[in-house]
């Protein structure tokens, strides 16, 4: 049986941002619990701006698209930009409209982890908010668990371990929760599929 796909999408155009470096670890907890990840961040999602009915697609959009597609659940990173995700990751989201016709449509029956970093408070509600918002408009399931801390101290080490337990924790429960759904789907997919035994002997 193939193991869930968890893609993971976030970051900015700094490498090695605080939310890029949660993403991954959360990624990393997701491949412990026995799924295979595929992370987009940062120059990962430097896309034309989208454009409703443009026909034409970057090779780099359409490989995030297909990975979407292909996913069993998401996690999604993002900074607090202004009370609200970036602009960056939001017109990377709004490519997902290439999905609409799916048979199961955007984010349809996946499971999405949230992590937000941010400089305060106010900004970290506000986006996460903002983000979970956005992922019950593509018809997701936000887990119930969310990750959102301050980026003001530095949370993880020049090998991008997660130097802050408290932190680790909530991106472990958000992970474990994505691969638990994402297994539900991964085992529904595979039982629909045709198998080489059904193929033999019809």
């Amino acid at each position: 049986m193939n193991r869930p796909l968890v893609v993971g999408v976030g970051g900015t155009t700094r490498q090695n941002s605080s939310s890029e470096q949660a993403l991954r670890v959360a990624l990393s907890h997701a491949e412990a619990n026995g799924a295979e990840t595929l992370a987009f961040c940062g120059a990962d999602l430097i896309f034309p701006m989208y454009g409703a009915g443009e026909a034409g697609r970057s090779p780099q959009a359409t490989r995030f698209i297909e990975a979407i597609r292909r996913a069993d659940g998401v996690i999604i990173a993002s900074p607090g930009y202004h009370g609200s995700v970036s602009g960056l990751l939001k017109n990377a989201l709004d490519y997902l409209e290439d999905l609409r016709d799916d048979p199961a449509p955007y984010l349809d029956g996946r499971a999405v982890g949230c992590i937000v970093s941010a400089w305060g408070p106010q900004a970290l509600g506000a986006t996460l908010s903002a983000l979970r918002a956005i992922i019950h408009a593509l018809r997701g399931w936000p887990t119930p668990m969310a990750a959102a801390f301050s980026a003001v101290t530095p949370a993880f080490d020049a090998a991008g371990r997660c130097a802050d337990e408290a932190l680790d924790r909530q991106l472990a429960i958000v992970a474990s929760q994505v691969v638990e759904f994402a297994e539900m789907r991964a085992l529904r997919r595979n039982a629909a599929a045709p198998s080489a035994l059904r193929l033999a002997c019809a």
